[in-house]
């Protein structure tokens, strides 16, 4: 049974910084984040293949959002930039075959989210 668990949610000020932390085991998929805010559809955030380490994102986070990760520690990140009201939501760690997958909600495992609040 693979378990994803997420870790570095909080409060934020908009322009402020989060890095969430996504730890689990059998990693070595592409692995990534999806949100979900309050009565809005679930969406992809960002994602990483497994050897290439290709990244993609979703358009409005591009140039805010990294996602990294470090498979010598079972690790995914996600750094967090230029936050905003509208980036508030629960996020949650995944696990896909692959890139494409990811992107087309194809989903093996789910963590259980990080709340992310971006207010003043």
């Amino acid at each position: 049974q693979v378990q994803l668990t997420e870790s570095g949610g909080g409060l934020v000020e908009p322009g402020g910084s989060l890095k969430l932390c996504c730890a689990g085991s059998s990693l070595n998929y592409a692995i990534g984040w999806f949100r979900q805010a309050p009565w809005k559809e679930r969406e992809f955030v960002a994602g990483i293949s497994y050897m290439s380490a290709a990244t993609r994102y979703l358009d409005s986070v591009k140039g805010r959002f990294t996602v990294s990760r470090d498979d010598s520690k079972n690790m995914v990140y996600l750094q967090m930039n230029n936050l905003r009201p509208e980036d508030t939501a629960v996020y949650k760690c995944v696990r896909a075959p692959n890139l494409d997958a990811m992107a087309h909600d194809n989903i093996d495992y789910w963590g259980e989210g990080t709340l992310v609040t971006v207010s003043s």
